[in-house]
C-alpha cells in the first residue's frame, strides 16, 4: 500500500496580508469562486450574464449585505458563471471612504466587522439558500477561501471597476472559464502579464 504524504494539507497558507487589519476603513476588490469553478450562476450570451435562478440567489444576497451591514457599501460587481467579482467598502462610520496603507498601525476592530466576516455572511447565505432550491444539504457551493485585493487609490479602483464592467465581455478568455478559448491572453488582456 503506497500511502501519500501532504504535509500542507492541514497547513494551508494564508493568503490575506500579514499583519494587515481587514476590519479598518478601505476598499477592497474580491473574487470568490465556485467550489470546483462549477458553473451555475449563468451563462454569457453576446458578452451579457444571463443569470440562473441560482445567479439571482447570489444577486439577491450580495445586495442585502450592505443592508445588513451599515458600515458596508458595495460598489461595482458582476455574477459570472462559476465567480463573483465585487468591491466590498469598509466606511469609517461617517460613511467616509478612507483608503488604506498596508503599513496601518491602528486599533483593532473585532473580526466581526471584518471583511472576512462579511465574505462569510455572504457566503452562507446564498449556501443555504442555492442548497435549498437544488436539494442538496450540506454540499459545498464555493471554494473554501476567496481572492481580495485592497483598493489603495482612486486610479486602481477605476481599473477595477472597468475590469469588473467587462468582465463577462471577455469570458471566451476568462481563467475561470473551463472551456476558455485562450486563458493566457486573459492577463495579457487586461494589464496583468508577468
Amino acid at each position: 500500500m503506497v500511502t501519500l504524504d501532504v504535509p500542507s494539507k492541514h497547513h494551508r497558507r494564508s493568503i490575506r496580508l500579514k499583519d494587515y487589519d481587514y476590519t479598518q476603513p478601505g476598499a477592497y476588490f474580491v473574487t470568490i469562486c465556485t467550489h470546483r469553478w462549477v458553473t451555475m450562476f449563468g451563462d454569457i450570451i453576446n458578452g451579457k450574464i444571463r443569470l440562473t435562478t441560482m445567479g439571482l440567489v447570489v444577486e439577491e444576497e450580495w445586495q442585502r449585505t450592505a443592508r445588513m451591514r451599515p458600515y458596508v457599501k458595495l460598489d461595482e460587481f458582476v455574477i459570472m458563471p462559476n465567480h463573483v467579482h465585487g468591491i466590498v467598502m469598509i466606511m469609517d462610520g461617517r460613511d467616509v471612504l478612507q483608503y488604506v496603507p498596508t503599513d496601518a498601525q491602528g486599533k483593532f476592530r473585532s473580526p466581526s466587522f471584518g471583511l472576512g466576516a462579511i465574505i462569510r455572511g455572504f457566503k452562507s447565505a446564498a449556501t443555504r439558500r442555492i442548497n435549498r432550491l437544488r436539494g442538496a444539504f450540506g454540499q459545498p457551493v464555493w471554494q473554501r477561501n476567496y481572492f481580495e485585493h485592497i483598493i489603495r487609490d482612486d486610479d486602481a479602483l477605476n481599473r477595477i471597476r472597468e475590469y469588473i464592467h467587462h468582465n463577462p465581455q471577455s469570458w471566451q478568455l476568462d481563467k475561470y472559464n473551463p472551456v476558455a478559448n485562450d486563458p493566457d491572453k486573459f492577463d495579457v488582456y487586461w494589464g496583468h502579464a508577468q
